[in-house]
């Protein structure tokens, strides 16, 4: 996902200026819609690491411990609860989410948590050690509550013991156990051999589906402003948004519903998930034929070339653009941690894909909702106020997702959603727009959602993978959650110290020029425009 921000950040740009240039808009809306499809399908090509599909009757699950010198390879295959037995949106165990390669201490587990836990969950089942070995590795023994014909039982065999175990659960090792600890290390170095190329492959797929994607909006956004503005109609284009929100929630929904309805009539064997490729290469190409009849405007007039230039000039030169900058860096790489393992940590808790997607649709309906108070809001808090109130409940919404305890708990916040990412950005926005030059308003528009925002998303990215990876989710949430609420308290404590630049009141100028010919009535009192600037809301 970092490697994906960081090329949506500076390739979009660049192909959009060479579209533009060149007069070749409409042959790279095509070409990348077309170029999208066929590497989505590319995606579903990708050979899984863990052949067991969810969808089968049965999931087994090998468990290799490796103590020094010596190895003990169990095999577990456990028959699936009846649906009839569970209690209905009831979290599922989270041995579900496998890598298929088994962790230090030999069994699976989430990112940050040891197997130990992953193997607890197991129905059945309870959790001895192994001593002798480099650390406690977990090792399995039947309770009383794994019988045979109980709702979801579950058997295991040894399938190769190699280490001699008595009753107090000591390993001894001895010479003859050196050839089964050499295979059992073989065994594990393919693992990990197939692990790398699934990862090789999956991020050599994302790689070139993003080369092909990431121009698309970028250029279609250009052509329609530009086209709008040829036919003074550039006050719909503030309107567009409203659809774009909801193709978004129901695009969410609709995959989700199809997902859980389609995956397992579709692959037995494979990659889960297939199923959102197959919904992207549908959507996509519907897109390209309406592509065909997109209004792409002829740049018959040279526009200033140096626009993007002088825009990031003005950020370098401007203290309050160069802090609002930095905030958006920070929102772009929290956000990330959002967008990369929610679902994830969503998962672990028992949540349906239905409900992930409805939990994004949540947000988004949210801030549709909040948008006719838009212009009350900016002028109560002004747009300063707005952005701490933003960034605060962003912290605020990332603190409560560490503590999720069940499926439907993530529900709740997400409409915290319209003023964390909403209200936030309509707060930039009208920032932006005070802070511009006349012709920069667009490229620092396109600059702070683009290079700002897309840079801070590739860098939480990639810090939080390895947060998440060494410490869990939770510890990522209340890490971000902690950052911003120290950047929100230094943000509030210099934005009111940096100096402002004073705008030239034209009408007091000219109420000047003309005192010798007026007479006493007509006063600066009397001056309406005078009067509406003194009424404008602050920053």
């Amino acid at each position: 996902m970092g490697t994906k921000h960081l090329i949506a950040t500076f390739w979009a740009p660049f192909c959009a200026f060479l579209a533009k240039s060149y007069q070749k808009r409409r042959v790279l809306l095509i070409g990348s819609l077309l170029g999208s499809v066929g590497a989505s399908l590319l995606m579903v090509l990708v050979p899984p690491l863990d052949r067991d599909h969810p969808c089968n009757g049965s999931h087994s699950v090998t468990v290799t411990v490796l103590p020094p010198g010596v190895a003990l390879t169990v095999n577990v295959t456990s028959t699936p609860e009846p649906a009839s037995n569970r209690r209905a949106g009831g979290p599922r165990r989270p041995a579900q989410r496998s890598t298929g390669v088994a962790g230090a201490d030999g069994f699976r587990g989430r990112p940050g948590e040891s197997g130990r836990e992953s193997v607890s969950h197991l129905p059945g089942y309870s959790l001895g050690s192994v001593h002798g070995a480099r650390t406690t590795s977990g090792v399995l023994h039947p309770t009383s509550s794994g019988v045979a014909g109980t709702p979801g039982a579950a058997a295991f065999s040894v399938v190769s013991t190699a280490v001699p175990l008595h009753a107090g659960g000591t390993a001894l090792a001895s010479p003859a156990n050196q050839s089964a600890a050499k295979g059992n290390a073989q065994a594990l170095d393919l693992s990990l051999e197939g692990l790398r190329w699934t990862f090789l492959l999956s991020l050599g797929s994302l790689v070139f589906w993003e080369l092909l994607s990431a121009p698309l909006e970028q250029v279609a956004d250009d052509s329609l402003y530009e086209y709008l503005d040829f036919v003074d109609a550039t006050d719909r284009y503030r309107s567009l948004w409203l659809w774009r929100l909801l193709g978004t929630s129901a695009g969410v929904c609709g995959i989700a519903a199809l997902v859980g309805k389609l995956d397992c009539l579709l692959v037995t064997k494979g990659p889960r998930g297939v199923v959102h490729f197959y919904g992207y290469a549908l959507v996509s190409t519907v897109a390209l034929l309406v592509s065909t009849a997109f209004p792409v405007p002829l740049c018959r007039r040279r526009e200033p070339s140096y626009r993007t230039g002088k825009a990031l000039s003005l950020v370098g030169s401007d203290a309050r653009l160069i802090l609002l900058a930095l905030t958006v860096l920070l929102i772009g790489a929290a956000t990330s941690a959002v967008q990369n393992f929610l679902f994830w940590h969503m998962k672990d808790h028992g949540s349906s894909e239905l409900v992930m997607g409805f939990s994004v649709a949540l947000g988004l309906l949210g801030e549709i909702l909040l948008h006719p108070f838009k212009t009350p809001l900016l002028r109560k808090l002004s747009k300063v106020g707005t952005v701490g109130l933003g960034l605060g409940c962003l912290a605020g919404q990332l603190l409560y997702y560490s503590f999720l305890w069940s499926w439907w708990s993530v529900l709740p916040v997400q409409i915290f959603s319209a003023i964390s990412h909403g209200a936030l950005w309509w707060a930039v926005g009208a920032s932006i727009e005070d802070l511009a030059t006349p012709g920069t308003e667009r490229p620092l528009h396109a600059m702070f959602r683009g290079h700002f925002y897309g840079g801070g998303a590739s860098l939480g990215s990639f810090v939080g993978g390895f947060v998440g990876m060494r410490f869990g989710l939770a510890v990522l949430y209340q890490a971000c959650c902690v950052v911003l609420w120290l950047w929100l308290a230094l943000f509030l404590s210099i934005r009111p110290r940096l100096p402002r630049e004073r705008k030239i009141n034209y009408s007091k100028l000219l109420a000047v020029e003309a005192s010798d010919t007026s007479d006493s009535e007509q006063g600066t009192e009397r001056d309406w425009l005078v009067k509406a600037m003194r009424d404008e809301p602050s920053d």
